[in-house]
């Protein structure tokens, strides 16, 4: 009897994630993006800031200042944390993401000896900031499969084929 009610319960958590992972995790995704920008429009309040400001100086040769580097940055990352969490323009707003996990990951190699201890096997905390965006690139990719290019699909839940219960 109590195997049962295990596996009944299993059940209903597995139905449960099956159908609301992915809405959670765009959500949650959304989260992180608008609240690491909004911190960027506060100087001081962001532990990105330095690194940010000079790698975009850097790959612009220049061209783009630390100031307005950071500001648009920061506005970068409120537009793609508002559109995950409000489900809008999912592909373009992936791939927007996706472009800014490149900027992200660039300091890794203009640098490393900032972003490691001990190259390249011990990252600073730095490093480790920039590491873990790995998961959000993974994730990014589940959304992008997950969507069928109108902002549907597996995403809201919509995809009937695809969320339906499990008995």
């Amino acid at each position: 009897m109590r195997n049962n009610m295990l596996k009944r319960t299993d059940a209903a958590v597995t139905r449960w994630m099956a159908k609301n992972g992915l809405l959670l995790l765009r959500i949650s995704i959304g989260v992180v993006f608008f609240w690491f920008g909004i911190l960027k429009f506060f100087p001081g309040l962001s532990p990105a800031t330095d690194i940010a400001t000079r790698t975009i100086e850097t790959l612009t040769l220049g061209i783009i200042s630390g100031k307005v580097a950071l500001v648009l940055l920061a506005a970068l990352e409120v537009v793609i944390g508002a559109a995950l969490i409000s489900g809008v323009f999912l592909k373009a707003t992936l791939l927007l993401l996706l472009f800014q996990m490149i900027g992200t990951v660039t300091p890794v190699f203009l640098f490393p000896s900032e972003v490691f201890t001990q190259i390249p096997y011990a990252p600073t905390l730095e490093g480790q900031y920039i590491i873990k965006n790995i998961i959000i690139v993974s994730a990014a990719f589940v959304l992008w499969a997950a969507n069928d290019g109108a902002g549907r699909g597996a995403v809201d839940g919509s995809d009937k084929g695809l969320n339906q219960d499990r008995a």
